[in-house]
């Protein structure tokens, strides 16, 4: 498997960077069947025969995935391709020629014959592709099927969510399918591992670089980091399914995590204030996930035929939702909210979570009667702009 995941990234590569000499050299990209026709050739030659290993259609696969990052950079949709490493994502696809036995837990795949696995979930419809994929030396499979579904109808009402560093994601009320709490508190996985893991990287960088102890070392920063992404993974998923399946809106704010977690240190002409806290705002912030959670609910919903609405994050937690009244007095803490106007007292997030859901009530009142209209096609569903 690792011979073939190998294969594929070679193939990758090697169409990659004929694919950037023909360009220096003033010639049209070649398509996909071109690709199959050097790849063809590739096996032919003495230096590469060692390709026809690999099952054919695991290598044209990687050549599909080639051409579709190409038309998705002409449609601006994602950056210019990059070469694989050896080690990141290591992987390959069987489009047809697989066969599974869910009942035996048994697996069908072209030149690696019957594979035994551990079913995670009962396998639905029609199996169109099977991926195989390495992670900290461990193989996954990936089983892609269709089926019909019946059209979902949405349950339950609308809730309002605001993001925060202390409180993970507050409610506009307390919720019964979290127990009655009106907040989720954040996991902060990686910061629970952090010092197991500072000293793991200490011991990796004193061994000598491809050594036996350098490999061994480096598989326990792998073992590391895979621990603290499962863990968040599996705190998202919980999260995100709950809330799916008892509500039939979510709203939530829209917040650009990217630009929310650059850097403050600057440049050297420059020099950026504040860095050591910035820094570590940075860190809680990817370490939560608010990008991964929001992503799972755009489609988790959509499952369940439930809507995310998204918001424009500007005042929610500075104006007071019994009088109105905007101020950024209004929040004198992090932690509260104070009205200056009627004296309205509340936890802040939990007042930017109902003016999160009012704003959401408003903007989808409004696409509802088409009085918004998305510019640009691959809006976020939910989004539009006014």
């Amino acid at each position: 498997m690792r011979r073939f995941a190998g294969s594929c990234r070679f193939v990758f590569n090697k169409a990659l960077a004929l694919q950037k000499e023909r360009y220096e050299q003033g010639d049209k990209k070649l398509g996909y069947a071109g690709l199959c026709k050097q790849l063809t050739q590739w096996k032919l030659d003495s230096k590469t025969e060692w390709l026809g290993e690999t099952p054919s259609q695991a290598l044209q696969q990687s050549l599909k995935d080639l051409d579709r990052a190409y038309a998705n950079f002409f449609a601006r949709r994602a950056e210019f391709p990059c070469f694989k490493k050896k080690g990141m994502s290591d992987s390959f696809r069987y489009p047809q020629g697989t066969k599974l036995e869910q009942a035996n837990s048994r697996l069908f795949l072209p030149k690696l014959g019957w594979l035994r696995y551990r079913n995670s979930r009962e396998v639905l419809g029609t199996v169109k592709n099977i991926t195989v994929s390495q992670s900290c030396g461990k193989w996954f499979v990936s089983i892609q099927t269709e089926r019909e579904v019946e059209q979902p109808v949405p349950k339950g009402d609308a809730i309002g969510i605001d993001m925060g560093v202390a409180r993970f994601a507050s409610f506009d009320r307390p919720l019964p399918a979290f127990e009655g709490d009106d907040h989720l508190n954040p996991l902060n996985s990686f910061k629970t591992h952090q010092d197991r893991l500072r000293k793991a990287q200490q011991a990796l960088s004193r061994k000598t670089k491809f050594s036996n102890n350098w490999k061994r070392a480096k598989a326990r920063v792998q073992r590391i980091h895979a621990r603290i992404g499962h863990a968040r993974r599996d705190y998202l998923h919980k999260a995100t399914t709950t809330i799916s399946q008892n509500h039939a809106m979510v709203c939530i704010e829209d917040l650009k995590v990217r630009n929310m977690s650059t850097s403050a240190a600057g440049t050297v002409d420059q020099p950026g204030r504040s860095v050591r806290p910035k820094s570590g705002l940075n860190r809680s912030i990817l370490d939560q996930g608010w990008f991964e959670f929001r992503r799972q609910l755009d489609y988790k919903l959509q499952w369940n035929g439930g809507w995310l609405v998204a918001v424009p994050p500007r005042n929610t937690s500075r104006t007071c939702p019994a009088c109105g009244h905007v101020s950024a007095d209004n929040r004198q803490t992090q932690a509260q909210f104070h009205c200056l106007d009627c004296g309205f007292k509340e936890n802040a997030d939990t007042v930017g979570a109902i003016n999160v859901l009012r704003a959401g009530h408003a903007r989808f009142a409004c696409e509802v009667s088409n009085a918004t209209r998305s510019p640009a096609a691959g809006t976020h569903r939910g989004e539009s702009a006014l």
